[in-house]
């Protein structure tokens, strides 16, 4: 967008600190057995088109205190996309494993069934 001085304006960005900080929230309360996808976290802090930002808050969530269970949060297909962001490239596989979700070829099986909607479990 210009603006009267043909300057092209910076979008508004939502402060990372606090956003991330409303990430790490809701992810920590994604149950054992359950997992959700970027954009629904995303949509359900009302920032839709924010789902990378989600995925840059798991990326800086490792080492956090509390910690977050970030190997519950996979793409919108079910697959560990933000696996190579742990400290193996294994190791959200065997976090999830760990929950009681089974995966296949960096897939959640069944994952419409073990699917956690933040704005339905979270109202």
């Amino acid at each position: 967008m210009k603006s009267k001085s043909n300057k092209i304006d910076k979008p508004t960005i939502p402060n990372n600190r606090n956003f991330f900080e409303d990430v790490f929230d809701v992810v920590r309360q994604i149950p054992k057995g359950r997992v959700t996808n970027y954009g629904s976290i995303a949509k359900y802090l009302g920032s839709g088109l924010s789902s990378r930002m989600v995925g840059w808050a798991m990326n800086a969530s490792h080492g956090v205190k509390p910690p977050i269970p970030a190997q519950r949060v996979v793409n919108r297909n079910g697959l560990l996309t933000g696996k190579h962001h742990f400290a193996t490239p294994t190791k959200m596989q065997e976090l999830l494993e760990k929950d009681g979700v089974q995966v296949v070829d960096d897939k959640v099986v069944e994952f419409k069934k073990r699917y956690w909607d933040p704005e339905q479990e979270l109202l």
